[in-house]
């Protein structure tokens, strides 16, 4: 009897020492006694749980552009999930969710069993399910405590997976009396992985099936969730057979929790898995240069405000019109598959990088991968072994390359994709709304997975012609008059010390017709020589300094062919923005892209408002818009092939451009509403059409705006019709009709023989 007494007190002993000892593990874990644990999340944490969070990038007409991440996450609200997501996730992840409070002690018995009888029966039954409940994993995605804040018991091997496991419970249960259980549910579906650099269900939804969390069905939500757990081995795209046989699982578990019929349940089954799988990355997606851009910017921004563009959830609102860019990217794509089609052609059989006599450059890719780090890298883990070097640049390898056609796999060395890389022509293209300074497209380049180098503000080029407004803009604001009679004529600018002590620009055949013509007919067919006239009547520090009142940020050489737009090399960006000052009465605006920026609960951190400052009389202004008109108006005018439909009831003002050897074509149109321009050129400037008249800005450049501006008036929606340059507030003291002047101003052309071309023009 004292026996039997004396074994139940030490069973109820050792039962009341575990539980107390337990408690005191509980507490001592909760309360990290001397750091033996690692650290718990504090209430504040808690309250506002922080994950890593995408910032988004939008169009001024709200449509999503692209993000910034490390990892691609976008929260949504319980409300935004599809009822057969949360079904699905409950049969797989959590039966009981609505029945406990953080710890489902069942599940936990269920999941110990089959543990143990998996043991012993040396895993051949399997196992009964997981005993972490929905809750737990949310606990663990939100604070990492496996992976963060761990203490030095928690470094011992299995002692550290049960105080980890205890710190789960902990914090679970917390959470339960902190949140409701559909914030519960939204929160771990946003914090979870999904593969293919997708967090979050938004993007996982997206990335698999280009569809909204809110959309999902029984068959989509059950390759979902299946991913919460082994994302790389139940990925639908890499590893099929994985995913359908996870899927299968759940479809079985939809049947046997009552969800689904026998029949849905037959249906569900022999179903494929279909995908529309497409990974967001800054290759993809509309903008994509222009996001770059903008990243680039923002991080300076970030970095000066105290924000993490990676992770801060930012929602940056741009001033990129998604239709309009939609238009310009269109454009682009298809003048420059029909333009590289020509200069293929142009070239077939030859490399197109020449010197100034036409001849090929010896040792041309030699000398180009040269230059790039990783030649340079590769040299020092060579130890300066150029052969070695140049060994490993040939070797071939399989590789997948950009075409007009798609993309296309191959066998290429390093050396043969540079040389595949350079036959291709490149462009740029941007449109401002010149009176608000809004950028509304931006196209930086033909492909931006392929060709990182953005052509509107990061590439710079001689401007050639459509550098000449800024010239005429000067004198103009000097006191001349767009009738003002000027003799094409030869034009020396003495250079004293120099050799030889003099430059004379020639016109585009080297020949002077001897022909008086006014200025607006001198800018409107490009004439060289008065440009040069009214240059060396103003100093080209004059010039210089105009063009830097209109916007241009480079540098520029106060030299005597800046005014034929060899001073310096200049962006599209800042050209654009330096048109836009006609439109805008002779204020120069700041071209910018971002309007606003929100944190990621919506509060306005910062509105951005445009530079602004006066650079031109208003009367030089209209008067300059009135010049521009000339290039499709006079006799001669550069672009007098525009289409017709452009300039029916619309005023249209437009320049173009081609520099030296044609290895840059450009062209700048301005309406009442809008100022766009192009440029189209080699990737080095040896790399050109080989005939002047293939690779002039009228056939290379002003295509690509005439289709924009073509598409934007075809869009009733957009809102941008056409109209008149707006009248000056004050009246106009200069005539600008020349017929009274003189009736006898010829409007002979240059005689220009365009196969007889001089490689040294620039025009």
């Amino acid at each position: 009897m004292k026996k039997s007494k004396s074994i139940i007190n030490k069973i109820w002993f050792s039962l009341i020492g575990g539980i107390i000892f337990l408690i005191l593990f509980i507490v001592s874990v909760n309360y990290n006694f001397f750091n033996l644990f690692g650290g718990m999340p504090s209430l504040q944490d808690l309250e506002k749980p922080e994950s890593e969070l995408s910032s988004e990038l939008y169009s001024s007409d709200n449509k999503l552009l692209g993000k910034y991440f490390r990892y691609n996450r976008s929260p949504v609200t319980f409300d935004e999930l599809s009822e057969e997501l949360v079904t699905t996730l409950l049969v797989t992840e959590d039966i009981r969710f609505y029945e406990h409070s953080g710890i489902d002690l069942k599940g936990l018995v269920r999941a110990s069993y089959g543990v143990g009888k998996n043991i012993l029966t040396f895993g051949s039954s399997g196992l009964e399910g997981g005993g972490s409940t929905i809750t737990q994993q949310l606990a663990k995605n939100l604070f990492k405590i496996r992976q963060e804040k761990r203490g030095t018991l928690s470094r011992v091997p299995f002692l550290g997976l049960i105080i980890s496991k205890v710190k789960e419970w902990i914090v679970a249960v917390k959470l339960e009396g902190f949140y409701t259980k559909k914030e519960i549910l939204s929160m771990y579906l946003n914090t979870a992985e999904y593969g293919s650099n997708s967090y979050g269900i938004k993007v996982a939804a997206k990335t698999y099936f280009n569809k909204l969390p809110s959309e999902l069905n029984y068959n989509e939500s059950s390759i979902i969730v299946g991913l919460l757990n082994k994302p790389t081995k139940y990925n639908p795209y890499f590893n099929p057979d994985n995913a359908i046989e996870k899927r299968a699982e759940i479809f079985y578990n939809l049947y046997k929790y009552e969800i689904v019929d026998k029949q849905i349940y037959d249906s569900l089954k022999s179903m494929g898995l279909e995908l529309n799988y497409k990974v967001e990355n800054q290759n993809v997606g509309q903008a994509t240069y222009f996001r770059t851009v903008v990243r680039n910017y923002l991080i300076a921004w970030a970095k000066e405000n105290d924000y993490d563009l990676f992770s801060d959830g930012l929602k940056i609102y741009t001033t990129i019109n998604s239709q309009m860019q939609e238009y310009a990217e269109n454009s682009v794509k298809e003048q420059m598959k029909r333009l590289q089609g020509i200069f293929s052609e142009h070239w077939k059989g030859r490399n197109p990088w020449i010197d100034e006599k036409g001849f090929e450059i010896e040792n041309f890719l030699e000398n180009t991968i040269k230059r790039t780090r990783y030649f340079k890298d590769l040299l020092k883990e060579k130890e300066n072994d150029t052969v070695a070097v140049f060994k490993k640049l040939n070797e071939k390898k399989k590789m997948r390359v950009f075409s007009w056609e798609g993309e296309i796999d191959t066998i290429f060395s390093l050396m043969d994709s540079l040389k595949y890389y350079k036959n291709f022509l490149q462009a740029g293209f941007v449109s401002i709304e010149p009176k608000s300074g809004y950028i509304r497209a931006w196209v930086g380049g033909i492909n931006h997975k392929f060709f990182k180098y953005d052509h509107v503000k990061q590439g710079k080029r001689q401007p050639g012609s459509t550098f000449k407004p800024i010239v005429y803009a000067a004198a103009i604001d000097n006191g001349y008059s767009p009738c003002y009679p000027v003799v094409d004529a030869p034009v020396v600018f003495e250079l004293p010390g120099q050799d030889p002590p003099y430059w004379r620009p020639d016109n585009h055949n080297s020949k002077w017709t001897g022909e008086t013509m006014t200025l607006r007919r001198a800018m409107a067919k490009s004439v060289n020589s008065i440009t040069a006239f009214i240059t060396k009547k103003l100093s080209p520090n004059t010039v210089v300094d105009y063009a830097k009142k209109l916007g241009i940020q480079s540098k520029l050489d106060p030299v005597p062919a800046v005014c034929l737009g060899a001073g310096g090399d200049v962006s599209l960006f800042d050209l654009v923005g330096a048109y836009s000052t006609f439109i805008n009465k002779g204020i120069w605006t700041e071209p910018f892209f971002i309007s606003r920026i929100e944190d990621k609960y919506g509060n306005l951190i910062q509105e951005f408002i445009p530079t602004k400052q006066e650079a031109l009389s208003e009367e030089t202004a209209y008067l300059m818009l009135h010049m521009l008109k000339g290039s499709k108006e006079e006799e001669g005018g550069t672009a007098r092939g525009l289409n017709p439909e452009l300039t029916l009831n619309n005023d249209v003002g437009a320049k173009t451009g081609t520099t030296q050897n044609a290895s840059d074509g450009w062209f700048v149109g301005v309406t009442h509403n809008l100022v766009s321009g192009a440029w189209v050129g080699g990737d080095d400037r040896s790399i050109h059409f080989r005939d002047w008249v293939f690779g002039q800005g009228a056939r290379t450049a002003m295509p690509i705006w005439q289709q924009y501006m073509l598409d934007i008036y075809s869009d009733s929606e957009l809102g941008i019709e056409k109209g008149k340059f707006d009248k000056p507030t004050k009246i106009i003291n200069v005539e600008i009709d020349c017929s009274i002047y003189n009736n006898d101003i010829k409007s002979d052309s240059l005689d220009i023989i365009l196969d007889k071309i001089d490689a040294s023009d620039i025009f």
